[in-house]
């Protein structure tokens, strides 16, 4: 069985959209095998993001996707990697410009699918397809010096997560972000 399996596998659902999306997710991979982590599914394919927080989990680091037009977590297509835990991590390095990011944990945090509406990205149209995506948590010093990926992002900034709906203008995101912080402070609270 393939890594990426077995970490999807593994992962405990918090909730009935989670079961779906694992059932769904899984089945995907059942029929595609390996194509799933590439683009070459054009419908859906495999997607690892990660959402970084500080230390007290107060506030979240994030980007200004600059093809959403709003605040968002990091992440990316894992073209055909099969490790999505280090496909979350380089993604989230490679977006903040922070290189001494901490796992929360290794494991997968949250999963759901993703509706990616049709755009333009390096002039070329991108039809609506699926995202079908794993999310990691990742923990960084508020501190440390962060940096833009121009390409991709226009900035990156500190935001206090009770302000977290003033800057994500992605509606459908922010109960994504609200599920994912609260399973990290359950968490957080288990291990206390």
């Amino acid at each position: 069985m393939e890594k990426y399996r077995e970490q999807i596998e593994k992962f405990v659902p918090t909730c009935e959209q989670e079961i779906k999306d694992k059932e769904l997710i899984l089945e995907c991979i059942d029929t595609y095998q390996n194509k799933i982590l590439t683009r070459e599914i054009k419908i859906a394919h495999l997607t690892a993001s990660g959402l970084i927080c500080n230390h007290d989990f107060t506030k979240i680091l994030m980007a200004y996707h600059n093809i959403y037009d709003s605040w968002s977590w990091t992440g990316g297509h894992v073209d055909g990697d099969f490790d999505l835990y280090e496909v979350a991590l380089k993604e989230a390095t490679e977006e903040v410009g922070i290189t001494n990011l901490k796992a929360f944990s290794s494991d997968i945090i949250s999963l759901e699918i993703l509706p990616v509406y049709g755009h333009i990205k390096r002039d070329q149209y991108v039809s609506c397809h699926l995202h079908l995506n794993v999310t990691y948590v990742f923990i960084a010093d508020e501190n440390e010096k962060v940096k833009a990926k121009e390409d991709e992002n226009s900035g990156v900034m500190w935001i206090k997560e009770r302000e977290l709906e003033k800057y994500c203008t992605e509606e459908e995101m922010i109960p994504v972000y609200r599920k994912i912080i609260n399973s990290v402070l359950k968490i957080k609270n288990e291990r206390v």
